[in-house]
């Protein structure tokens, strides 16, 4: 599992550049997490902002289902979290 997951991470890593070409993502504090050993938690803070192309592009980058929050961090900027199940669904 652990390999999967540090194959995502520089996927993740090298593909950024290419779909977030306003830098909303590409730079900003991200933190990867296993939750429960079901799903692999992406959050980047301090976006100022995101549009919903962006979005769709780094779901399109992750190659699979995945869910996506955006969520207030401060008055200036927000969360943005992909969760990516690690099992495809059935």
């Amino acid at each position: 599992m652990s390999e999967a997951l540090t194959e995502l991470q520089r996927h993740v890593a090298d593909g950024l550049a290419k779909i977030d070409p306003h830098h909303h993502l590409l730079g900003r504090p991200v933190g990867y997490q296993v939750i429960d050993g079901q799903a692999f938690e992406i959050t980047f803070r301090d976006v100022p902002g995101i549009a919903e192309a962006e979005l769709l592009g780094f779901k399109r980058l992750i190659g699979r289902e995945c869910f996506c929050t955006v969520s207030p961090q401060t008055a200036e900027s927000v969360t943005v979290r992909f969760v990516v199940p690690l099992r495809p669904a059935s």
